[in-house]
């Protein structure tokens, strides 16, 4: 069972820097106000909720503690990434604000992942 976690959290970790990659070769472009959210945001986020679902089941059903009101904050600020990432994804040009929402979240969610115990 710990290798199958294992590579979820690998899996997860790739979501993770798919999302954040796409934002972060987007910076110029929001300064100059053509920043867009790509597909591969899109794709990253959603491979992040799915190893995430996954990861909780897998750690359930091993026995270990979830700290599920951490996971409910992940899942929250997930929901509004993708949310977000969804709905403005066919339009050419993002308003910073929204772009800005994303990384913000993106990084809240690392940091949340990392440091919350």
């Amino acid at each position: 069972m710990d290798v199958l976690i294992h590579l979820f959290v690998g899996l997860h970790i790739i979501g993770i820097a798919a999302l954040l990659g796409g934002f972060l070769t987007q910076l110029k472009a929001i300064g100059a106000g053509t920043a867009r959210f790509t597909p591969v945001m899109l794709h990253g986020a959603l491979t992040m909720l799915v190893t995430g679902v996954a990861l909780v089941g897998l750690n359930e059903a091993d026995g270990h503690h979830v700290n599920s009101f951490k996971i409910g904050v992940k899942l929250l600020l997930l929901i509004v990434i993708l949310g977000l990432v969804y709905v403005k994804r066919d339009e050419e040009k993002v308003d910073k604000a929204a772009f800005g929402t994303v990384g913000a979240l993106t990084v809240a969610n690392i940091f949340i992942a990392v440091l919350w115990t």
